[in-house]
């Protein structure tokens, strides 16, 4: 590949310029030896190899910045790889892309040379493309939304220990304090549900997607009912069978490896769904609110809390985006009112809303750098692209949460008896 001037022929540095302008808030480092962008900027990228090259030219944009970030063919010199924060809030805040004047084309073109254009091979990281995946069965069958869990949660449960914290809650926090910690906020949330929840001793639980069973131990332990907890990661069942027998809580505890919707048992007091409507479809959500509600007994209640849009148009996730091919596969966001709408036309009181954004915001502040204290640890346990994967999402949901383009939502839904008797009282006893 030629990257010199003679015959014509620009420099790598040289066709940055032309396609984000030397202006753009950062300096930019090709293996060619050109330099490109901002020459004073403290922010500097560097293209490492013609593979990192060939990622950005074949896909431009996010996955191909993603793809050669990933594979370590880009690098961020001076910025911490557990958390790019401050990196990506940059190219957050700047319209980068700039489109070159038609008659330059030609020579960035040849510039950049033919080679530039064959698609290197993907990440291992990657999931496949879609249409790839139809092998693993319809979009959101049970074969498929296994794969799409065993994707993303079963890469190492020392791993997760690592970001996550004691606790092992993947999920949003809540804050009761400015000061608060985050295992002191990942207790309040779970309190937080319960009390939603109403829950009492020797009532009955049913917790769906729940990890690593975080919620049906603090449930057993503090409001003494009995719990069952469901998911598709066999590590997070293996894991969380292991700490409820540690705690001696298997006699009212229990986590099973299984689908929500093999779930046969029924008449549960509570239902709670945190951080599972993401992995569902928005089509699905029908069949999957009249399922649990079918699980409730009347005066039941269920509190979803979920990732949501900041709007009720389409489903939040670009097909072929970072997102949905590094982090969560087939995975679908709605707005707050497409949750409480269908909610309700499938035999759901509302009774409460609230949106925990500012909450998210913090929780992903706080495994970014529980991830970097453990950098070296983690890429020892999971790999260096997964964990580049890790600081990539979490940094850039902190930025997405802070600006409102995503939001959290827990919504507390009643299942009313016949008598219109919804078993709940005058005013929330929950103190929000």
């Amino acid at each position: 590949m030629s990257t010199t001037t003679g015959s014509g022929r620009l420099t790598i540095g040289e066709v940055a310029d032309k396609i984000f302008g030397p202006e753009v808030p950062f300096r930019l480092e090709a293996y060619d030896g050109s330099v490109g962008g901002r020459k004073d900027s403290s922010i500097v990228v560097r293209i490492d190899n013609e593979r990192g090259l060939r990622y950005l030219v074949t896909a431009p944009g996010e996955l191909g910045l993603a793809r050669a970030y990933v594979q370590g063919d880009l690098t961020l010199k001076g910025a911490d790889p557990g958390d790019p924060y401050d990196l990506l809030a940059v190219f957050l805040d700047k319209q980068l892309v700039q489109r070159p004047a038609l008659s330059e084309l030609p020579q960035i073109l040849r510039s950049l040379g033919i080679s530039s254009f064959r698609p290197p091979e993907l990440p291992q990281e990657e999931a496949v493309p879609a249409w790839r995946r139809q092998v693993e069965g319809m979009r959101h069958s049970k074969r498929r939304d296994a794969e799409a869990i065993h994707h993303h949660y079963d890469v190492s449960n020392a791993f997760y220990e690592m970001v996550l914290g004691p606790s092992m809650t993947y999920t949003c926090a809540c804050y009761p304090e400015d000061h608060s910690t985050l295992e002191e906020a990942q207790a309040h949330k779970y309190d937080l549900v319960a009390r939603k929840l109403g829950l009492q001793p020797g009532m009955r639980l049913l917790d769906v997607g729940c990890g690593w069973g975080g919620m049906v131990r603090h449930a057993v332990k503090h409001y003494g009912v009995t719990a069952l907890g469901v998911t598709l990661s066999q590590e997070q069942a293996a894991w969380a069978q292991q700490r409820i027998k540690e705690d001696g809580l298997d006699d009212r505890a229990e986590v099973r490896f299984t689908d929500y919707r093999d779930v046969t048992e029924s008449g549960f007091d509570a239902v709670s769904s945190i951080g599972l409507t993401e992995h569902i479809g928005i089509k699905n959500y029908p069949a999957y609110f009249t399922f649990l509600h079918s699980r409730l007994r009347d005066g039941g209640r269920m509190l979803n809390h979920a990732i949501t849009r900041p709007d009720n148009a389409g489903n939040g996730l670009k097909r072929g985006g970072f997102i949905n091919r590094y982090v969560f596969p087939d995975g679908e966001l709605a707005g707050v009112g497409t949750i409480v709408s269908t909610m309700q036309d499938n035999g759901f009181e509302i009774r409460h809303v609230e949106d925990l954004r500012e909450h998210y915001a913090r929780t992903t502040r706080a495994w970014c750098k529980n991830l970097s204290a453990n950098w070296d640890a983690c890429v020892r346990e999971a790999g260096e692209g997964t964990a580049r994967v890790w600081g990539l999402y979490m940094a850039g949901s902190s930025l997405n949460f802070e600006r409102n383009n995503i939001q959290l939502h827990q919504v507390l839904g009643v299942k009313v008896g016949a008598d219109g008797d919804a078993h709940y009282p005058l005013r929330h006893t929950f103190g929000v």
